[in-house]
């Protein structure tokens, strides 16, 4: 049962958000909503625990299409940053807020970029892109994220001005944004031979993410005295995170997204 641990702890959590939320409002949807997400989550981590290697292909699927699919374009809820700054800044206790509170501003202090790893609709698509190894030097251009938090910002305020706030102008937004992530994606991820670029240098969701994730209670650590160094580790990663090394300021320690690529190919099982 140990090695399920993770998997069990992980479901509870999300089960608890989903009886927690459906009490205080009365609400069903956010009952099913959240126990499927747990659901998912937690069936991954167990088919992850067992040696399964589409495990966290099952969650990323099964969540990210989820959200995706049933709830920006079947009920239209804007899932996109845009969305979360919309209903912050109208005082409205939306999908989008509360997506962004559990998933990319609270949540990773406990899981970290682990949505950036098994949820993320964009990065679904992206890591089925033949480029699973990083190709070369990390590039000087990551402070494009943070003209892209600026931007989402600005637009949120500009329909607010105009006063272009109603739902189909905000799925449209969605469809819009989802569209231009999902080619500057891929056409990063050819020219720079990395299917992780875009999560990289552009995504703005990261802004929220990284300083949350310094201080995550589930992460990647290495046993140092283990450690042979053969450097097996750092080549997989698709995020260039330093995990031979179990400080928390390691290079790129923020970026980790649980994928546990590195743990698979250690020789000797320094990484837990």
């Amino acid at each position: 049962m140990k090695k399920y641990r993770t998997a069990i702890i992980l479901f509870m959590v999300f089960e608890a958000i989903a009886v927690g939320l459906w009490l205080a409002s009365g609400s069903l949807f956010f009952l099913l909503n959240f126990s499927y997400i747990g659901c998912c989550i937690g069936i991954g981590g167990i088919l992850s625990a067992a040696g399964k290697k589409y495990a966290r292909e099952f969650v990323q699927f099964g969540v990210g299409a989820y959200i995706f699919v049933f709830l920006g374009l079947i009920c239209g809820e804007n899932m996109q940053i845009e969305g979360f700054w919309f209903y912050l800044l109208t005082g409205v206790l939306g999908a989008g807020t509360l997506h962004y509170a559990i998933a990319k501003i609270f949540g990773p202090l406990l899981f970290g970029r682990g949505w950036c790893g098994y949820a993320c609709w964009t990065a679904m698509i992206l890591d089925l892109l033949p480029y699973k190894k990083p190709s070369g030097q990390r590039k000087r251009f990551g402070w494009v994220r943070y003209v892209m938090f600026a931007l989402s910002l600005a637009i949120v305020l500009l329909l607010l001005y105009f006063n272009k706030t109603d739902k189909v102008t905000l799925f449209y937004l969605f469809v819009a944004g989802n569209v231009l992530y999902y080619v500057v994606g891929i056409i990063l991820a050819l020219v720079l031979c990395d299917n992780r670029a875009f999560c990289k240098y552009i995504c703005p969701i990261t802004v929220f993410l990284k300083p949350m994730s310094y201080y995550s209670v589930l992460r990647i650590k290495c046993d140092e005295d283990k450690c042979i160094h053969c450097g097996k580790c750092l080549v997989v990663c698709p995020m260039d995170v330093e995990v031979n090394k179990n400080a928390r300021n390691r290079k790129n320690a923020t970026e980790c997204i649980l994928c546990q690529n590195c743990k698979k190919v250690c020789p000797v099982k320094a990484l837990e």
